[in-house]
C-alpha cells in the first residue's frame, strides 16, 4: 500500500520503473531505500540503481514498507540522479497524487497521465542534395546518358539545376522510385537529408490575425491577475461571465502575458464539439505555437503533440480533460472553460475530475488556474465563496448587447389546449418569424438523464424517492427505483395526485424532432447535430461551419449546440424538454437544468440582432427554470445551497461512490454488503457517526451481463473518505471473496451513480 505524505519518510523500499514507455509500465522493480535517503526521498524522483551488471536509472512510482522479493535479495538505491527530468518526475508525482486521492491502482494513474509511446513510424521529412562537384555530375549524367538509366540522368539533370529536392517531389512528378534514389545515394552520387516531421493536427488552418481590443471590465479582470502573477501569487480563480462577456478574449490576454515570460499555457474545452471554433480564436492570434489534443487525433498525431510540447515547439495546447497532461516543461496558465461541465470529471479508473487534478498539476509547477463559466459549478462557487477560490465578474455582455428575452411555456397548458406536438404554439409561430426574416434558430432538446424519470404530462407532478429527494428511475420489470438507498415501488397507471392517464417516462429523439420540423416548415433547410451525424473525424466542424456560413435556418441538437459557439444570426433558441435534466435520479439535476437552460439562452442575440428564448417545460415554476429565464445565478445558488446542506450533498459534505461488479449478482451483493459492514465497524466511522447507504443497484444494474450494486458513504472532510478508501483497498487485497469482483471508487460523482 502507498504510504501517505506524514508515513513516506517511514517507507523501507521503493518501487521502481526503468522505462516509461506504457509497454514497459507495468513492470517495477523494488529496492531497499539507505537510511540517508529516507528523510528526502519522493514520489517521482529520477535515481540512480543497480540493474543487473549495469547502473541504470529510474523513477521512483511508489513508497512502502511491504516487500515484494526476499529481503536480502532486495538491492539497495545508489542515490538521486542530479539532473533528473523534472517534467517526468513531477507527471508521475501527480499520477501518485491521483492514486491516492481517486483510487485504483498506480498502473492506473500512470497510463492517465503519461503520453502514449506506441510504436508507430516516424514521420520523416527527406530531402535530396547532390553530392558531387558539378562537374563530376555532369560526367556521371553523360555515363548514365550512354547507359540508357533513364531515372537516374532524369534525377541527376533535375539535381544539376536545382542543387537539392524534396524526396516526395521526386518520386511524385519526376517519376524516380525510392530505391533508385538509395542506389544512387550507396554509389555517392547524391546524399539524403532526413529531418524527423511532426504531426500536425493544425497546419491546415489560415491565421487570419487578431484585433480585438478589451473594455473595462475585460481589463480590469486581466489587470489583477496579471498583477497576482507578476507580485509571485499563484491562486485558483474563478471567472464568473455572462454568456457573450468575452470570456476568451481575458484568456488570450492572460496567456500572452505568460508566454511573454516563456512559459506555457494548457486550455481545457468540455467538447471535441468545440475545438474548431476555440482553436481558430487561439490560432488567429498565436499562430502555430498553438496545438490541440482529443479523442480523434490517432496515437500518432497525440504521441506528437507531447513531444512538440516537451521539446518546445508550441506554447498552447487546447482540449478536454486529457491535455491537462500536456508534458510542458515551464507550465505558467491552466485555463478550464466552462468548468460547470461534468464531462471534466473521468468516467474511467481513476475517476479524477479535472478541476481538482488541474490545481494539483498548478501548485507542483508555479502556475495559476483560471476556472471560467456563465454558471460556475456549485462547488466552485462555493469554495468561492469560502474564500478557497478568488471570484471575479464579467457582468455585461461585449459591447453592452443585452441578454435575450426569455418566455417560458407550461406544456401542461398546451396539453389542455389539444396540443400534442413536441412544439408549442408560441415556439412555432417565432420559428416561423424568423424564416420570414432570413434569420437562423437552434433548437436544443435536452435528453440528459434519458434514464426514464415519471412525470405527469398533465399536472407536472414527479414521482421521487421518499428518502432522498430524487426522482425514482423507471424500469422494464414495472418497477420505479431509488438509485441511492434502493427504495423501489410500482410504476403507477395514473396520476396520484390528480389522477390523469397522462403518466409517463418522456423519451423524444433529435431524429423524432427533425421529422416534426420538416414535416411544419418544409421550406426551412435543416441541420441535426447528434452523436449520429458527428460520427467521422471532422463531423463536428463541418456542420458547425456549415451553420455559421447559414446554410442551414434550423440546427437541432443536443447538449453539444449549446456549449460556448458563437453565431451572430441565431435570434431564436427553443429548449424542448427542460424536464429532462431536471428530474434526473441524481441530486445534481436542479444545477445541470440551470445550467443548460442558461448556456442555450447565450447562444442568441450574440450579433447585432435581439435574441429570444422560448424554455417548454411541465415544471414552469421550479426555482432553477425561473432562475434561467432571469438569468440569475445567485438566486439560483442560494436555493439549491440550502437542498445541498439539508441533505448533506457535495459541496457541503463529500460523497464516496463504491461500486462493485460482477458476473454473478450475488458476489456483487455480498462484496457490497462486506464493505458496509467494514465501514460500520470503522472506529473513526463510529466516533464521526458516518454510516453507508446501500447496497442497491446501480442506475444500469446490469450491462454485458455484469451485474452492479452501489453503496455511498457522506462524510464533511473529504479525508475521512480517502482513509476509508485505504482501508477497503487493504482489506480486500488478499481476501477470495473479492476474486471475481470488480470495485471501483468515485469521490463527489457528477452523475450521482
Amino acid at each position: 500500500m502507498q504510504k501517505s505524505k506524514g508515513e513516506e519518510n517511514m517507507a523501507e523500499y521503493a518501487n521502481i520503473i526503468v522505462d516509461i514507455s506504457h509497454e514497459k509500465l507495468d513492470k517495477t522493480f523494488q529496492y531497499r531505500i539507505p537510511e540517508r535517503l529516507k528523510p528526502v526521498l519522493e514520489v517521482g524522483m529520477l535515481v540512480l540503481i543497480p540493474f543487473g551488471k549495469r547502473n541504470m536509472q529510474g523513477y521512483v512510482i511508489e513508497l512502502t514498507d511491504r516487500p515484494e522479493y526476499e529481503v536480502d535479495k532486495i538491492k539497495e538505491i545508489t542515490g538521486i540522479a542530479e539532473k533528473g527530468v523534472a517534467i517526468e518526475s513531477q507527471m508521475i508525482a501527480l499520477a501518485a497524487w491521483m492514486r491516492k486521492n481517486y483510487g485504483g491502482t498506480m498502473n492506473h494513474a500512470l497510463k492517465t497521465v503519461l503520453p502514449v509511446r506506441e510504436k508507430k513510424k516516424k514521420l520523416e521529412q527527406k530531402t535530396v542534395r547532390l553530392a558531387l562537384h558539378p562537374v563530376e555530375a555532369k560526367n556521371q549524367l553523360a555515363e548514365y546518358e550512354r547507359k540508357h538509366s533513364v531515372a537516374r540522368a532524369r534525377l541527376l539533370e533535375a539535381l544539376l539545376a536545382e542543387g537539392e529536392l524534396d524526396q516526395n517531389v521526386i518520386t511524385q512528378k519526376l517519376n524516380v522510385t525510392s530505391a533508385v534514389i538509395r542506389a544512387m545515394e550507396e554509389a555517392g552520387v547524391v546524399k539524403i537529408i532526413r529531418e524527423q516531421k511532426y504531426r500536425n493536427p493544425v497546419e491546415h488552418l489560415d491565421q487570419r490575425g487578431y484585433d480585438k481590443i478589451l473594455n473595462d471590465e475585460q481589463r480590469q479582470v486581466v489587470s489583477e491577475i496579471i498583477g497576482d502573477y507578476d507580485g509571485g501569487i499563484r491562486t485558483t480563480y474563478l471567472l464568473k461571465g455572462v454568456t457573450g462577456s468575452g470570456k476568451t478574449e481575458v484568456y488570450m490576454e492572460l496567456i500572452s502575458h505568460v508566454l511573454g515570460q516563456g512559459r506555457q499555457a494548457i486550455v481545457l474545452i468540455p467538447e471535441i464539439a468545440l475545438t474548431y471554433q476555440t482553436v481558430m480564436r487561439f490560432y488567429n492570434r498565436f499562430g502555430d505555437r498553438v496545438s490541440i489534443m482529443n479523442s480523434r487525433l490517432s496515437p500518432g498525431e497525440r504521441y506528437d503533440q507531447c513531444l512538440r510540447a516537451k521539446n518546445g515547439e508550441i506554447d498552447i495546447m487546447i482540449g478536454p480533460r486529457s491535455a491537462l497532461f500536456t508534458p510542458f516543461p515551464d507550465l505558467g496558465l491552466i485555463i478550464i472553460d466552462e468548468e460547470h461541465e461534468t464531462s471534466y470529471k473521468s468516467e474511467t479508473v481513476p475517476k479524477y475530475h479535472a478541476r481538482e487534478t488541474a490545481i494539483r498539476r498548478a501548485e507542483m509547477a508555479g502556475a495559476s488556474v483560471v476556472l471560467g463559466s456563465a454558471t460556475p459549478s456549485v462547488d466552485s462557487y462555493y469554495k468561492a465563496q469560502k474564500g478557497e477560490y478568488r471570484l471575479l465578474e464579467l457582468k455585461h455582455r461585449v459591447q453592452e448587447k443585452p441578454l435575450p428575452a426569455c418566455e417560458v411555456i407550461d406544456l401542461r397548458e398546451e396539453l389542455r389546449q389539444g396540443n400534442r406536438s413536441i412544439l408549442s404554439e408560441c415556439l412555432t409561430e417565432q420559428m416561423e418569424d424568423r424564416l420570414r426574416r432570413r434569420q437562423q434558430t437552434i433548437l436544443f432538446i435536452n435528453r440528459r438523464g434519458l434514464a426514464g424519470f415519471v412525470s405527469c404530462r398533465a399536472c407536472g407532478h414527479v414521482i421521487k424517492c421518499p428518502h432522498c429527494d430524487v426522482s425514482l428511475s423507471q424500469h422494464d420489470n414495472g418497477k420505479m427505483i431509488c438509485h441511492y438507498c434502493g427504495y423501489e415501488e410500482p410504476s403507477p397507471k395514473a396520476c396520484p395526485v390528480c389522477g390523469s392517464k397522462y403518466i409517463s417516462g418522456f423519451k423524444a429523439g433529435t431524429q423524432k424532432i427533425e421529422q416534426v420540423v420538416k414535416q411544419r416548415f418544409p421550406q426551412a433547410r435543416v441541420l441535426r447535430m447528434d452523436m449520429d451525424t458527428t460520427r467521422s473525424k471532422e463531423g463536428h466542424e463541418q456542420i458547425l461551419s456549415a451553420f455559421a456560413n447559414q446554410e442551414a435556418d434550423i440546427l437541432i441538437g443536443t447538449q453539444m449546440i449549446v456549449k460556448g459557439h458563437d453565431f451572430p444570426n441565431v435570434t431564436l433558441v427553443g429548449v424542448l424538454a427542460a424536464d429532462m435534466s431536471l428530474h434526473v435520479s441524481d441530486f445534481h439535476g436542479p444545477e445541470r437544468t440551470f445550467q443548460l437552460l442558461t448556456q442555450a439562452a447565450g447562444r442568441a442575440g450574440r450579433g447585432e440582432l435581439p435574441g429570444s428564448v422560448v424554455i417548454q417545460t411541465y415544471t414552469p415554476e421550479h426555482y432553477s427554470i425561473l432562475a434561467a429565464k432571469q438569468q440569475d445565478y445567485e438566486k439560483f445558488y442560494e436555493q439549491e445551497i440550502e437542498y445541498r446542506k439539508m441533505l448533506h450533498y457535495p459541496p457541503v459534505s463529500n460523497l464516496l461512490l463504491i461500486l462493485c461488479a460482477s458476473k454473478e449478482e450475488q458476489c456483487a451483493f455480498d462484496a457490497a454488503a462486506l464493505l458496509a459492514a467494514q465501514i460500520e465497524g470503522n472506529e473513526k466511522c463510529e466516533r464521526e457517526k458516518i454510516l453507508p447507504i446501500g447496497p442497491a443497484d446501480a442506475a444500469i444494474a446490469k450491462i454485458s451481463d455484469v451485474y452492479k450494486k452501489v453503496l455511498y458513504v457522506k462524510a464533511e472532510n473529504y479525508q475521512i473518505l480517502v482513509d476509508i478508501k485505504d482501508g477497503l483497498e487493504d482489506f480486500m487485497r488478499d481476501d477470495r471473496r473479492f476474486s471475481n469482483v470488480t470495485v471501483q471508487f468515485d469521490f463527489n460523482p457528477a452523475d450521482g451513480f
